[in-house]
């Protein structure tokens, strides 16, 4: 059937935002076919936001895939947040008929809301 795959990625990222938010990072998906991709993560967007952090051995989960490369593309994603030191996040954000959810612990400071795209590219 259409859209079957469970595709899970692990990922590493760390960023910066002063009114501009930027961060990039790496992560290897892998879907329940056996097929597997290494991709680079890019995250961009403006809004309100300053601060400094970084994910470690953080998750995601795709929906509606059937192929690996359904999940490369640009995610539209809104946020709101505030955190000091340790935190943890979770965010869900759509590309066409695929939707990802994220979660990761993480470490540092930031606060505001920003308005950002999620870009992932195979490596």
């Amino acid at each position: 059937m259409a859209g079957d795959l469970t595709c899970k990625m692990t990922y590493n990222i760390s960023g910066w935002s002063a009114f501009y938010k930027t961060a990039s990072g790496t992560g290897d998906i892998q879907c329940s076919n056996g097929q597997r991709m290494s991709v680079r993560i890019e995250t961009k967007g403006g809004g309100l936001t300053f601060g400094k952090y970084k994910i470690q051995n953080g998750f995601g989960e795709f929906a509606n895939v059937d192929d690996i490369r359904d999940v490369l593309g640009s995610y539209a994603t809104a946020e709101a947040h505030a955190a000091a030191e340790k935190s943890a996040s979770g965010q869900a954000m759509t590309n066409g008929k695929v939707s990802l959810a994220l979660a990761g612990k993480g470490k540092g400071w930031s606060l505001g809301v920003a308005f950002s795209k999620f870009t992932i590219s195979a490596r």
